[in-house]
């Protein structure tokens, strides 16, 4: 099969495709044909030597983390999918590739409103999204989160996700992405080259604060996002666009009764990952067939321009997800 192997890490000219063994699935494992994966940060991580796959060291290292495709053989106690089946989801690894092998479990059915080829844009976003704001983060109809980022494929999907459950978004996003945050449905988006989140955030809650904060820029955001929130509110730290270090008035923290939760996927415990992508495939899915929920798509790359689509991803332009086409 073709992959993107890495051999050694580095800026995007690391990135090559070359012919590798197909694998062969386990016995509760399916394989996969892969029709498109999709970019994610950790993906750009990876490839400088920042942010490893978990777990032991593959024979080939092949980065992904996300896929849509269909399956192509299944094993011996497999009961959930057959072949030929469409079907989507979260890997630690190995999405850049014609074919993966998958726990059967981790995988959820395509939507019918969905074209297959477009479902690589849905998995790693909208369950990250749903899971920190709601998991944890206790989000539920008529209360209020405010979303760092929006325009990222995280925070696309954390809108949808928030207005079909019936809340209330502030969203955050640059001068160009604003317009496009308030089409998925942000009820206040915040340009932040110009304006204050905070005082934002007040205003649209009447001056009580945000139930929740979903945050993947970090640094100087965190004493904002203390400031903005209610008592008794929740920060869900998604990721560090902005750097892993910042500042805190405990002074502010102490009496608002906050709670400052971190959250990733990808090094969680195969049993925690089934667990959370089932409850997703029971809780969110079904708002895709009814179309309040929609992959947002930026720009699709063939596999053969995988090194142009990181090196977009570094721009921060795009709005939603960076698909790469792998299979027909």
């Amino acid at each position: 099969m073709r992959a993107v192997v890495l051999t050694d890490h580095g800026d995007a000219d690391v990135l090559s495709v070359v012919t590798v063994p197909d694998p062969e699935p386990g016995p509760e494992e399916v394989l996969v044909a892969v029709r498109a994966t999709a970019l994610n940060r950790a993906d750009l991580l990876q490839r400088m030597g920042r942010y490893p796959e978990p777990g032991p060291p593959r024979a080939y290292e092949i980065p992904g983390m996300e896929l849509a495709g269909t399956v192509v053989a299944r094993g011996v106690r497999v009961s959930d999918w057959n072949i030929g089946d469409r079907v989507m989801g979260i890997v630690a690894g190995g999405a850049y590739a014609e074919l993966i092998v998958v726990h059967e479990r981790q995988l959820l059915p395509v939507p019918n409103a969905v074209g297959v080829a477009d479902a690589a844009a849905i998995p790693e976003v909208f369950i990250t999204a749903w899971d920190a704001m709601v998991v944890q983060g206790g989000l539920t109809p008529g209360r209020s989160v405010l979303v760092h980022a929006g325009a990222s494929g995280v925070g696309t999907a954390a809108i949808q996700v928030a207005k079909a459950l019936g809340a209330r978004v502030i969203t955050t996003a640059s001068t160009t992405k604003v317009d496009a945050c308030r089409a998925l449905g942000a009820d206040v988006v915040v340009d932040y080259t110009q304006d204050d989140f905070v005082e934002a955030a007040w205003e649209s809650t009447r001056g009580r604060g945000v139930d929740v904060v979903i945050d993947l820029v970090g640094g100087d955001y965190l004493a904002g996002n203390v400031r903005a929130l209610r008592t008794g509110g929740t920060i869900v730290q998604v990721g560090v666009l902005a750097g892993g270090r910042a500042q805190i008035d405990l002074g502010a923290l102490i009496p608002k009764r906050a709670h400052l939760v971190g959250t990733v996927l990808r090094a969680r415990p195969l049993e925690e990952k089934i667990a959370v992508t089932q409850r997703f495939r029971t809780e969110v899915l079904p708002w895709f067939g009814s179309g309040r929920l929609r992959p947002v798509i930026d720009r699709r790359f063939p596999l053969a321009a995988i090194a142009s689509a990181h090196r977009y991803m570094e721009t921060n332009a795009n709005v939603g997800k960076i698909l790469v086409d792998v299979g027909d």
